[in-house]
């Protein structure tokens, strides 16, 4: 792989900052950009860095937002491996309201229920976002960025529906020197009743009005995290980028009850005999996240092609076929976190390799040689019916008759002669 060196390029909200030409109907808002890369060798293999929002990232594997990047421990852990980019656990201005309860965690396996050996597919939570002091994070963020400063790490940030907390905790967040904001409004669980998390990604005049707050006040790029827990999730993701953010990440986990324990009759994860519904994530939802992310990708295509947006795609990854998946629909990006809780940090190694061997099969050399190859293959179906009717008419027409003198015998000639009539 090339060695790669650096620049950083500050930005703010001063005159001097780029302007992203739009679409007449969006309006047009500055743009906040990371760093600039320079590659000081030619590359053999396939070449995974990529640039996003003018973030470099030596792959597209990044850690998702969610135990993986809880401390200054395991973040550090990751960029060590190798991912591409760190986005940590979310942090609010007041921690002290955050009480998890344990065991918060429930698995599905193949098999009946409770089989106790078949393999993993549905990991279920009912986690809350970050419990630590929201100065130890930021302490440790700046740590990060210290000792890794050309390694991209993303905070995480979720707030109460008020203007000012919001706008505190970005300008507290970006002193530390964070790459980029990734802005949880998809938690389906925890604090809904204080319009919180997927509250406000369910609500598009909410969400509107949160990210214009955000956006007036951040002056490095932003994701808006989308919740699946609604009926079009390309009506959320478009308020967003219209709103001012860069890019948009989906899916967050899938609204779910994992199941009932058939020996005590009590739901799981059982706190006290008790449960409540979390989020769902793992390899089962892989086609649900594939589908909502294909989703937001043709509404991009239509309505902000051109523009410096991006995509990150999240759901089950856990191979780098699964991550090629969401780069063939249009992702720039590709996050990871239950399969990091299953498979440690090691995994970015496999999913690098997988994800090289993809791109040889078809003699990619970089990841937009083939990122939305497979977008223009969707349709309606009332495109499809068309299309297998025209294809059959034609299949028709080819097969009638002879193709060639060579193709004469003799016991057939009268059969033959009659399949070249037109009527």
């Amino acid at each position: 792989m090339a060695s790669l060196s650096f620049t950083q390029i500050k930005t703010g909200n001063s005159a001097s900052r780029l302007a992203l030409a739009r679409r007449s109907t969006i309006s047009t808002r500055p743009s906040r950009v990371g760093f600039k890369v320079f590659a000081s060798e030619t590359q053999a293999e396939p070449d995974l860095s990529i640039t996003v929002n003018g973030l470099q990232m030596p792959n597209p594997f990044v850690i998702g937002s969610g135990p993986p990047g809880t401390n200054y421990t395991v973040m550090k852990r990751a960029f060590d491996e190798g991912w591409g980019a760190v986005i940590a656990k979310t942090v609010s201005l007041d921690a002290d309201k955050v009480i998890n309860v344990t065991p918060r965690y429930a698995r599905l396996r193949v098999g009946s229920n409770g089989s106790p050996k078949g393999e993993i597919i549905g990991w279920e939570n009912i986690e809350l976002i970050s419990d630590r002091p929201l100065e130890t994070m930021l302490k440790e963020f700046k740590q990060l960025k210290d000792e890794y400063p050309d390694r991209i790490l993303i905070a995480s940030i979720m707030e109460e529906y008020n203007k000012a907390a919001w706008q505190e905790l970005i300008d507290r967040v970006e002193q530390t020197g964070v790459d980029a904001i990734e802005i949880n409004f998809s938690c389906p669980h925890g604090m809904p009743e204080r319009k919180m998390g997927a509250a406000v990604g369910q609500d598009c005049a909410l969400l509107e009005e949160v990210c214009g707050w955000i956006n007036a006040k951040a002056t490095v790029p932003v994701w808006a995290k989308m919740t699946p827990n609604i009926t079009d999730i390309s009506q959320p993701a478009r308020v967003a980028l219209s709103s001012g953010c860069e890019g948009v990440s989906a899916i967050n986990t899938i609204m779910s009850v994992m199941g009932i324990n058939l020996n005590t009759l009590r739901p799981e994860p059982c706190v006290e005999g008790y449960s409540t519904p979390g989020g769902y994530s793992a390899k089962a939802v892989h086609p649900i996240a594939l589908g909502k992310v294909m989703t937001i990708a043709k509404m991009m295509k239509s309505e902000f092609d051109g523009g410096d947006y991006s995509l990150s795609g999240i759901g089950g990854v856990e191979t780098g076929n699964d991550a090629a998946e969401f780069i063939l629909l249009g992702a720039n990006t590709v996050q990871v976190c239950t399969g990091v809780m299953m498979h440690g940090y090691g995994l970015v190694k496999k999913l690098c390799a997988e994800l090289k061997d993809f791109m040889k099969k078809h003699n990619f050399k970089s990841i937009e040689d083939f990122r939305g190859a497979s977008l223009p293959y969707f349709t309606t179906h009332t495109d499809l019916v068309r299309r297998q009717q025209e294809a059959i008419r034609q299949r028709k027409a080819i097969k009638k008759g002879l193709q060639s003198d060579k193709d004469w015998t003799g016991d057939g000639f009268v059969r033959e002669s009659e399949s070249m009539v037109s009527n």
